[in-house]
């Protein structure tokens, strides 16, 4: 539903979005991830239309964005940064405005500005300037002209920024239950977005792409991924002792952090290579032992943990256009 090939933008010497290339289908819930300034919301308003590439081509719905721009528009539901909207209109006169330039009007028209506003909850403030909103609000309006019109496609930049985590947890809901009939593109700073709706995540550093996979699968690169804290109870002058020493020939084991004896109870922490399963041998072994399994806790890896090490190095501003000799090379 969504398409890229090579999505390039240059801005004098700056280059944001380096030949970028994707493709977003039906059902996914797209988590579009990246440090400041690494091309997400340029990459965004290139595939809806609001900018063009330098080069290369975005396609929606099988629509070319330059070539048929109103046909790919009108299967995008838009989202930008910031929310913007004219403040001296309610949300009901926007609402209203937003559905006349999608082309519905009389009572179409207002069963889906009900529905909208009913999906986000804006019956109390839909006769308020919007000027007078709470930034939460002001987000809410932005999402309701974003899904008015029932799009194909929804591309949604920061769709939570600026609301309580009630609200939070609504408008994941909300596109969890969009999600199985269309493609969900959602830029987020909040990692724990992406764990909640997120089906798949890409990650994008100086305007190309580092890492394409699920969820669970970047986490899995953390580290600490299958990590064991064990605590394990026994006498410590006869068997804890030896304890750190078999736990270390345990397969998968790539070593033990922080190994204590004390009061009879035997503590650490034992990391996994390459985030092997060592939990079932680690208890096993434990067992055979003779001793008294207190706890066994299985770590997961952290998103926030891999996001660093995969942008590690990448500058948080954008690359210099590459001269003539280099693109050439390239």
């Amino acid at each position: 539903m969504i398409e890229t090939t090579k999505l390039r933008k240059v801005f004098g010497p700056i280059v944001a979005v380096d030949r970028l290339s994707m493709t977003v289908d039906k059902g996914e819930v797209l988590g579009f991830l990246g440090p400041n300034g690494a091309g997400k919301s340029t990459t965004m308003k290139m595939i809806t239309g609001f900018l063009t590439p330098s080069s290369g081509r975005a396609s929606v719905c099988g629509h070319d964005v330059q070539r048929d721009t109103l046909a790919a528009q009108r299967s995008i539901g838009y989202l930008p940064e910031g929310a913007p909207a004219y403040p001296d209109m309610t949300p009901e006169s926007f609402l209203r405005f937003a559905a006349r330039t999608r082309g519905l009007i009389g009572r179409d028209a207002k069963a889906r500005i009900a529905t909208a506003a009913d999906l986000v909850q804006l019956h109390g403030v839909m006769r308020q300037p919007i000027e007078t909103l709470s930034k939460g609000f002001k987000r809410r309006v932005g999402l309701a002209q974003a899904i008015l019109h029932d799009p194909r496609v929804l591309i949604l930049d920061e769709p939570t920024d600026g609301l309580d985590p009630n609200q939070k947890h609504e408008v994941r809901e909300l596109i969890r239950r969009m999600a199985g009939q269309k493609c969900v593109v959602l830029s987020t700073h909040i990692l724990e977005e992406v764990d909640a709706v997120c089906t798949r995540a890409v990650v994008v550093a100086r305007g190309t792409i580092v890492a394409d996979e699920t969820p669970a699968a970047l986490r899995a690169r953390a580290a600490n991924h299958n990590a064991v804290t064990l605590v394990v109870k026994g006498d410590p002058s006869t068997d804890s002792g030896g304890l750190a020493e078999a736990l270390r020939s345990v397969k998968g084991v790539a070593r033990i952090d922080d190994p204590v004896t004390a009061d009879g109870v035997f503590r650490c922490r034992v990391l996994a290579e390459r985030g092997a399963e060592i939990a079932p041998a680690i208890a096993q072994l434990v067992r055979d032992r003779g001793l008294t399994l207190d706890r066994l806790g299985v770590e997961q890896g952290r998103l926030d943990e891999v996001f660093r090490e995969i942008t590690l190095g990448q500058s948080s501003g954008q690359r210099t256009k590459k001269s003539p000799k280099q693109e050439a090379a390239a």
